[in-house]
């Protein structure tokens, strides 16, 4: 079976070296471009020299001529650099996994269009173990139901510039379907000062930012007289690159279409 061509972008970044070193150890894919930013400093650089795995692939801002002899685009950038990623696949009906958070609803829409023409995999988090945390907190939301207070706790690295996390959004999105709320109307994003009870139907959302932390991410069903957590934590990118890898390998068979790690996974 032939192998699968991968296109990376923001392949000098944390995540894109991550991608990359998983890229070329897996037998079924092939590093076809590493793509970056017009004027970073690593541009021309060997793709895999940062982790010692050479491979011939140089760095390079040619993100037309990257996606053009490729299979699929793997993006985990910033969102107005994933749109256009988007747009170029678009252009040359090309698949791809986004893996970028920090969306507005526009540009969700925006991403949503385009997968009526290209296969398309979008989800807040590839990480396999955060995806079944997704599937446990529905589970969890519509057993415990009313009598327990919802709070989502997320930790990052200094670097992250979206607060709450992707990650942390969609868990609630998912916890106030299964209890039949709007997000938009009772999400809390922070308290301070004399800020009065609780409302039954809040849910919140604390943020922390520090150090080198790659992600840790707790929901807390706290009742009366008993407390239920559920809580993942990543120690490095690498569990995001293996899901992003299996994203790319689902995509294989699709035409177009929206799909997201709960498809691949087949937690549906």
């Amino acid at each position: 079976m032939p192998k699968l061509n991968v296109a990376v972008a923001g392949s000098a970044g944390r995540m894109g070296r991550a991608l990359i070193k998983a890229v070329l150890a897996d037998d079924g894919l092939k590093l076809a471009a590493a793509l970056e930013q017009t004027g970073n400093p690593n541009l021309g650089r060997d793709a895999g020299e940062f982790d010692g795995l050479p491979c011939g692939v140089a760095i390079s801002d040619d993100i037309e001529g990257g996606i053009a002899r490729s299979d699929v685009l793997i993006d985990f950038t910033r969102p107005e650099g994933a749109l256009n990623h988007v747009a170029a696949c678009l252009r040359h009906g090309i698949k791809i996994v986004v893996g970028t958070t920090g969306f507005s609803d526009a540009q969700k829409k925006t991403i949503a269009d385009a997968a009526r023409n290209i296969a398309l995999v979008f989800a807040p988090n590839m990480s396999v173990g955060t995806n079944l945390v997704f599937k446990l907190a529905d589970i969890a939301a519509r057993v415990l139901n009313q009598d327990y207070d919802v709070e989502i706790i997320e930790a990052h690295h200094r670097h992250k510039t979206d607060a709450p996390s992707g990650t942390a959004l969609r868990l609630g999105e998912i916890i106030a379907n299964a209890l039949g709320r709007n997000l938009k109307e009772c999400a809390v994003y922070s308290r301070e000062g004399t800020i009065g009870e609780r409302a039954a139907t809040a849910i919140g959302f604390s943020s922390i930012r520090g150090g080198d932390i790659v992600g840790e991410h707790t929901v807390m069903f706290a009742g009366t007289g008993e407390r239920v957590e559920l809580t993942v934590r990543s120690a490095s990118r690498a569990t995001y690159a293996q899901g992003a890898l299996r994203a790319a390998h689902y995509l294989a068979g699709k035409k177009s279409g929206l799909f997201d790690m709960q498809d691949v996974l087949g937690l549906r």
